[in-house]
C-alpha cells in the first residue's frame, strides 16, 4: 500500500455520537462524522457522514461517503457515495456519484469530465453560514419530508 493510501485509510479525525461542533473543518486523512456537525470541511482526504451523523455545511474533499443527513453542497474530486440510509439536501460536483435505491436526494448532480474534475480547493461557502436548530421538531419535519418523498416514488 502507498503512503498516500496509508495516510488516507485510518480515522484521523472524528465528530463522534453525541457530540456538537461548530466551525471549519481543514484537515488530512479521514473525517468521520457521527454527531452534529455545522459549517464546512476542507481535505484532499476522504470524509464519511455516518448513520447518526448531522451536518449542515459545505463539504470540499476527495471522496465523500453519506450514511447520514448533508444539508449543504458537495464537491468531490474523486467519489461522491450516498447509501441508502443517506439524505442529501443540496447539489454535488463530482467525476463519480453513486446514489442507492431509497436515499432522498433533494439538489442536482453534476458529473465532472476532463478538465473539470481537477480538485479546487475552495474554502467556505454561503452554506456555512447558515445556523441549523437541531431541535427534535426539525427531525420530524425531516421524517415527514422523506416519507412524503418516498410516497412519490410508488
Amino acid at each position: 500500500m502507498s503512503d498516500i493510501n496509508k495516510e488516507n485509510s485510518y480515522i484521523n479525525s472524528l465528530v463522534g455520537k453525541g457530540t456538537r461542533f461548530d466551525g471549519e473543518l481543514n484537515l488530512t486523512g479521514l473525517l468521520r462524522i457521527d454527531g452534529d456537525f455545522t459549517g464546512s470541511i476542507n481535505t484532499e482526504g476522504k470524509v464519511l457522514i455516518g448513520r447518526s451523523g448531522r451536518v449542515k455545511c459545505s463539504i470540499n474533499a476527495g471522496s465523500v461517503i453519506i450514511g447520514g443527513v448533508v444539508k449543504g453542497n458537495i464537491f468531490s474530486s474523486g467519489k461522491v457515495v450516498v447509501l441508502s440510509t443517506g439524505m442529501v439536501l443540496g447539489n454535488i460536483k463530482a467525476p463519480s456519484i453513486i446514489i442507492e435505491q431509497g436515499v432522498v436526494f433533494n439538489g442536482k448532480c453534476h458529473v465532472l469530465t476532463g478538465d473539470q474534475h481537477e480538485y479546487e480547493h475552495r474554502r467556505g461557502s454561503a452554506v456555512s453560514e447558515y445556523k441549523p436548530d437541531w431541535s427534535d421538531a426539525e427531525q420530524s419535519n425531516e421524517e415527514k419530508a422523506k416519507s412524503e418523498f418516498l410516497s412519490w416514488k410508488k
